[in-house]
């Protein structure tokens, strides 16, 4: 048997040339040291803000528009233009209209994307500019890119199926499989600005948005980044959209969460983004704060692909863990973005949980669903409302919950049904998605958060 032998190596070194335990040994010991200088705790204090916002939706382009729209009650219903409705049974969406790639991008970046990158760039490009930040401090290693989705390019999926199930691969063409991944949303976007840190997508169902802003924020908090472009991303296809239907979930005319006598949702689409930064690199450019990211909480409900837990179990625990890693407690939180969709079961289990967690004071929180104005925007859904939540807490306006008629006795809450002024100092975000996915993000005034925000 041949002896093995290698080079000398740095200190510590267990190559080839050990015995295949000690390998195996050292090479767990050495990934878990790795782990924990990945993890290390010692960054966690590091505060993180929001400087910029963007948004794509149904109701308006760009951080002012989509305010405006939603303060004013506007909603994005309509017949659907995108593509054929007649056997599906449903024909209303909050579609985006008029969206035009060219606005804010090149030719050959319009060209090597599809529409649902193009939403995620378009919003990127408006939140940056918001943020008034240089270009240079975006194209470095130190920028993270971060992004949510559901289908991400599902309009790509859509024309690949169609040319190969009816007229064979060979129809296929290469430069439409180029298009293709949810894999491309950071990448596109980072490509935009240079930014050369760590890319990311999370596909984490209709709570996606809350999940890529919670990991981006975790990212700068833990050292490894200085600024990410966060947010999600997506866009209706006649797949989705013959899905929700054949659940029986989509509503006729209208989304009336929390009302008696809802009858479904509203599919929605759109892109909502945020430039955040840590606090160091915000100070040091003499950014405008628009407010803080505080914790966020995870859970699943391990119960039913589509349904909610019915005692709302994991929905429990993200908020409690959104507001518990904030270093506040629930007697703190001024306002809920709820995730209200104008089901039956949705609404009813999220209003328990709001008591559940807010006990009597669930009757009092000023509380509003977004989606009847804009419907359900699947992956883009959170990152949208967080876009709003910010707005809420610079301007210290509750936007509406639309078309809400008829109390419902299994959902007592305090619905806000008008826009309103009122304290907006601490606001959550909650996300429910299919398979249980829970995420509830914590927002708030800068200078309100304690110093131990974020720590999980």
């Amino acid at each position: 048997m041949a002896l093995r032998v290698c080079a000398p190596k740095v200190a510590g070194c267990v190559g080839r040339c050990a015995p295949p335990a000690q390998q195996m040994t050292q090479g767990v010991a050495l990934r878990a040291s790795a782990r924990a200088e990945y993890n290390a705790p010692q960054f966690m204090s590091r505060r993180v803000f929001v400087t910029g916002l963007g948004a794509v939706s149904s109701i308006g382009f760009g951080r002012q528009a989509f305010w405006e729209s939603l303060a004013a009650g506007k909603s994005g219903a309509a017949p659907v233009e995108g593509f054929e409705t007649g056997a599906i049974g449903r024909s209303i969406a909050c579609e985006v209209k008029g969206f035009r790639a060219r606005d804010w991008m090149t030719a050959a970046e319009a060209r090597r994307m599809g529409r649902c990158s193009q939403f995620a760039v378009a919003a990127a490009r408006m939140a940056v500019e918001d943020a008034k930040i240089a270009p240079a401090l975006l194209a470095t290693e130190r920028t993270a890119v971060v992004i949510g989705t559901t289908m991400g390019e599902a309009d790509v999926i859509s024309e690949l199926e169609s040319a190969w199930i009816h007229r064979g691969e060979e129809a296929v063409k290469s430069r439409t499989l180029n298009r293709y991944g949810t894999t491309l949303l950071p990448i596109h976007v980072a490509r935009a600005f240079g930014a050369r840190g760590m890319t990311q997508t999370l596909p984490a169902a209709c709570a996606a948005g809350n999940y890529a802003i919670g990991f981006a924020a975790d990212q700068i908090r833990a050292g490894r980044a200085d600024i990410a472009i966060t947010g999600a991303s997506e866009i209706i296809e006649k797949l989705q959209f013959a899905g929700f239907a054949r659940l029986g979930a989509i509503a006729p005319e209208r989304c009336q969460p929390f009302d008696l006598n809802r009858k479904g949702l509203l599919v929605g689409e759109g892109a909502g983004m945020m430039v955040i930064e840590s606090e160091e690199h915000a100070r040091s450019r003499g950014a405008r704060i628009l407010a803080e990211i505080g914790g966020y909480g995870l859970a699943c409900d391990a119960h039913h692909i589509t349904r909610p837990h019915p005692e709302g179990e994991g929905s429990v625990q993200a908020m409690r863990r959104a507001i518990s890693s904030s270093g506040l407690e629930p007697a703190d939180v001024d306002f809920v973005n709820a995730h209200g969709t104008g089901t039956d079961a949705n609404d009813k289990v999220e209003a328990l949980v709001m008591h559940k967690v807010f006990g009597e004071r669930a009757k009092d929180v000023p509380i509003s669903s977004l989606k009847s104005m804009i419907g359900h925007c699947m992956g883009a859904a959170s990152a949208l409302e967080a876009v709003s939540c910010v707005e809420t807490i610079v301007s210290g306006l509750y936007p509406p919950t639309i078309g809400y008629e008829t109390p419902d006795p299994d959902c007592v809450l305090g619905l806000v049904t008008a826009t309103r002024k009122g304290k907006a100092d601490v606001v959550l975000n909650n996300a429910l998605a299919f398979g249980g996915y829970d995420a509830v993000l914590l927002l708030a005034r800068e200078g309100v958060l304690p110093d131990t925000v974020g720590r999980r």
